[in-house]
């Protein structure tokens, strides 16, 4: 009887370390999903836990296809040591990270390297009204300093700076391109993280602050036409929200709260 038990157990150890080697990418594609709550996948998964390699897309619906959300492939490696609580891990895609990401920690506790990762203009649009209707094209890349993230309470909490930089941005509905360049720094605290949005370049001119506070969004400024081009970006501007008289000059208000 103990050595049927013993081999019993030698046969379980086998098949979890079998599994444990040769975990299929696609099963972390499930996980992956299941964390996001159906928001993320990953489409086309190869390779292993510990090798492997699959685009970031929108979880698809029904029959229908996932659409990818970032350019290019994600490629991971994994230390085996992570299941011994020691996270070491390198996540590379040329088309979309400006250079290698480096993760460290524990299962509680995470360390990003320094670096930027390249996002479309379009996905402004999902902010909803007015950024939907404007339709901005151009060049997006969201950097960042060394961060610190955590899970905390079952939330994650990050301490740091990122920085969206959006370079010539355009709109179909304007024809002067382009509309400007412009910046917005954020200051992690924790869940929360202050906002500030200022102009770099060109006749759109916008600024404003704001904070997000464990997942609500609020922000406040103004958008004004530089001299010159009043006129050209009337339009424009009525979309983007209210008027209002600042020091004896029309600006817009602009406020988002989600």
């Amino acid at each position: 009887m103990k050595r049927a038990v013993l081999w019993l157990l030698a046969i379980a150890a086998t098949v979890a370390l079998t599994l444990a080697i040769f975990f299929p990418a696609s099963w972390v594609a499930a996980l992956v999903e299941k964390q996001t709550a159906g928001r993320l996948t990953l489409g086309d998964p190869q390779g292993t836990l510990w090798s492997g390699s699959a685009f970031v897309g929108g979880a698809a619906s029904g029959n229908s296809a996932i659409t990818p959300l970032l350019p290019g492939r994600f490629s991971w490696k994994i230390s085996p040591m992570v299941l011994l609580g020691s996270v070491n891990m390198e996540l590379d895609n040329p088309d979309a990270l400006t250079q290698p990401l480096h993760v460290t920690g524990s299962w509680k506790e995470w360390q990003l390297s320094p670096g930027g990762l390249k996002l479309p203009a379009d996905g402004l649009a999902g902010l909803g009204a007015p950024l939907n209707t404007l339709a901005f094209s151009g060049l997006m890349q969201l950097s960042w300093t060394s961060l610190q993230l955590a899970l905390v309470d079952r939330n994650i909490a990050m301490d740091g700076r990122t920085t969206l930089k959006m370079q010539d941005m355009s709109s179909r509905l304007v024809p002067i391109r382009p509309l400007g360049s412009y910046q917005l720094a954020m200051d992690w605290r924790g869940k929360k993280a202050s906002l500030a949005l200022d102009t770099v370049k060109g006749p759109l001119l916008l600024r404003g602050s704001g904070n997000l506070d464990r997942g609500r969004f609020q922000f406040s400024g103004q958008a004004e036409a530089a001299d010159g081009y009043e006129a050209t970006l009337g339009n424009l501007l009525n979309l983007l929200g209210q008027r209002r008289s600042v020091s004896g000059k029309n600006v817009i208000a602009l406020e988002f709260r989600q």
